[in-house]
């Protein structure tokens, strides 16, 4: 590789993290909820990216792949602190259902409080909730049980409304 040629590799690996890092970091953020374990994960990400764009099939993806590569990466995080299948899930009471409280909230209010779940619940939480992953991709990516992946998305639910309903999270 010439000297141009890894001028212009580097010139668009700059330009590609300066359009994306802000929404991956925003993504990592809300997997980890620790800045500087964040910022590690994303730039982990992104050296996978420039390391890998190779194997990008479909340039109209590139959002998408990066995505999907920043949310493994998380996972690997997550995975490598916690031991996934051991969180400890807390005995949550039975709180009817209302909807109509996560529409007062703002989202950066909503990121707040989902980073305040256990890291299970938050996890389950962010890739069924928000990615639209399914339960059966869940129990494939974490190693658990579908059934767990249900259960724990219930309890980050219900975790949610007690918060909101207790008055121990604020919002707007």
């Amino acid at each position: 590789m010439n000297i141009r040629t890894l001028k212009s590799k580097r010139l668009f690996e700059k330009s590609l993290y300066i359009q994306y890092a802000d929404k991956m970091m925003s993504l990592c953020f809300r997997y980890i909820g620790n800045l500087q374990d964040a910022e590690e994960v994303l730039h982990n990400g992104f050296i996978k990216v420039f390391n890998n764009m190779n194997k990008l099939k479909n340039e109209n993806s590139l959002g998408n792949w990066i995505r999907s590569i920043m949310i493994n990466e998380c996972l690997m995080h997550i995975r490598r602190r916690t031991n996934f299948k051991n969180v400890s899930l807390d005995k949550l009471k039975q709180i009817e259902s209302d909807e109509n409280i996560y529409s007062k909230l703002e989202s950066e209010d909503y990121y707040k409080l989902i980073n305040e779940l256990a890291i299970g619940y938050r996890t389950i939480f962010n890739l069924y909730a928000i990615e639209g992953f399914k339960h059966k991709e869940i129990a494939e990516m974490l190693n658990i049980s579908e059934s767990t992946s249900r259960s724990q998305l219930t309890k980050a639910r219900k975790e949610l409304r007690r918060k909101l309903k207790t008055g121990e999270f604020s919002y707007g």
